[in-house]
């Protein structure tokens, strides 16, 4: 593999990804695999719950197999173990791909590669720091470490990004605009002093982008700081599905106002509104008296299926609805994440889409 090792304090205009005509393709682009982290860790998951994660896990890849390849990573030392485990579920494996590589958690999308591609179709892939969503979790600032040093299992350029930021911190429609939160993004827990301007600047030369909309609030219980994958997703080059809490007196009512206002104002590159679309909230999910970052905005768009965070609430059907009618080409399959977002996330967080 060859590695760029740039970072943004040393790195000349003239060696950014952006620079060498790499971008970062719309999720919705055909995917050569996606990348999963197998839940492995009973601290993290205690009691019955990690079993169940691990039963949600096998649905994921179930839906996914079908139409791409899966790369997951498991613990060496568990490998056939969890290989068995699979197949005694019944998943074909022809499209699934096991590395042994050791991860603390799940979140695969926040400590994992940002993959770049440009229009003759070489790819690459950015690695960036990862500080544990703001140094909140020390046991899991280990995933930093995950693809350090990945030349075995990915075999393409990598650009080192001297910054702190998180895949689900971001979002692109593929045609130059990038969506993000200020709250999150700027956020003196991960680079300390940093202003939107420059910002914006290392975003342009890791991820091709030259167009930025910038939300304003994250959602309550989101230890992100607030993702984007959780408050606003593009669906097509021109459309966005927007979080939007229709109780007034929900704790997220305002917030999610504001963002919706911003994006109201808003324009994209040739100066034209956006086609909003608000997507509903799945009320309060809590648990021992802690609200959970619950949001259908979290799904996730693969090859031949749409993955669907669903929590038991009158407003799944809508959010399906919805879904169905923005990938008409595509199965929404709703996925119950009642336990998975106990950790904080659902299923855009545990998932990274490689293009093809």
């Amino acid at each position: 593999m060859t590695s760029g090792n740039i970072g943004s304090s040393q790195a000349g205009p003239q060696n950014t990804p952006a620079h060498l005509g790499y971008r970062m393709p719309a999720e919705w682009v055909r995917h050569e695999a996606t990348w999963l982290a197998w839940p492995h860790h009973e601290a993290m998951w205690p009691g019955r719950r990690l079993d169940k994660i691990r039963h949600l896990y096998l649905e994921i890849m179930e839906a996914l197999l079908d139409g791409e390849k899966v790369y997951l990573l498991v613990p060496p030392d568990q490998k056939e173990e969890i290989l068995k485990f699979i197949r005694a579920a019944g998943l074909a494996t022809k499209n699934l791909v096991l590395h042994p590589v050791l991860t603390q958690d799940v979140w695969i999308r926040d400590y994992g590669p940002i993959f770049l591609k440009k229009d003759s179709g070489q790819k690459a892939w950015c690695k960036w720091r990862f500080n544990a969503w703001g140094l909140k979790y020390k046991t899991l600032l280990a995933d930093n470490e995950v693809f350090r040093e990945a030349a075995s299992i990915i075999p393409y350029p990598c650009f080192h990004a001297d910054l702190v930021l998180e895949g689900g911190a971001i979002e692109v429609n593929g045609e130059g605009v990038c969506l993000a939160n200020e709250q999150c993004l700027l956020n003196e827990n991960r680079n300390p002093g940093i202003y939107l301007q420059t910002m914006e600047h290392h975003l342009k030369d890791y991820l091709g982008v030259s167009h930025f909309v910038w939300l304003k609030e994250g959602i309550v219980g989101d230890d992100t700081n607030g993702h984007i994958d959780n408050l606003a997703r593009f669906v097509s080059a021109d459309t966005i599905l927007v979080a939007a809490e229709d109780n007034s007196s929900d704790e997220n009512y305002d917030s999610l106002k504001i963002n919706w206002d911003c994006l109201v104002r808003s324009k994209d590159r040739a100066g034209k509104r956006w086609n909003l679309v608000p997507l509903p909230m799945p009320g309060r999910v809590v648990e021992k008296g802690q609200r959970f970052p619950a949001s259908y905005a979290n799904f996730y768009v693969g090859n031949k299926v749409v993955l669907l965070p669903v929590f038991g609430h009158p407003h799944d059907d809508r959010a399906f609805r919805i879904l169905r009618e923005h990938f008409p080409d595509r199965i929404v399959l709703c996925l119950s994440c009642r336990h998975l977002i106990t950790g904080q996330g659902a299923i855009h967080c545990i998932t990274q889409q490689e293009p093809a």
